[in-house]
């Protein structure tokens, strides 16, 4: 995208949503959609405040997915643990 190019506030929407929701990495949808990623960022900065942002939204849930995938691989050797027994 140009420098200086402004983006339509529907397509900034699309771009955070698809990073909140589907968990796209701000490098790769920077990529996809022809902007940089410190604008993305920016745009993320912009949200509405007391509200989390989208990139903390998106670090919440690859840590909750790394977290269930940990409890989901505990219980299993726990419960292999208790058939020994």
């Amino acid at each position: 995208m140009k420098k200086g190019h402004r983006v339509a506030p529907e397509v900034k929407e699309q771009i955070l949503g698809r990073i909140k929701n589907d968990g796209l990495s701000i490098e790769q949808a920077a990529k996809e959609h022809g902007v940089t990623g410190r604008a993305i960022y920016h745009w993320m900065g912009m949200g509405a405040q007391g509200a989390p942002t989208y990139g903390e939204v998106s670090k919440l849930r690859k840590e909750n997915a790394g977290l269930k995938q940990l409890v989901g691989e505990i219980t299993l050797k726990l419960s292999e643990a208790q058939k020994k027994k």
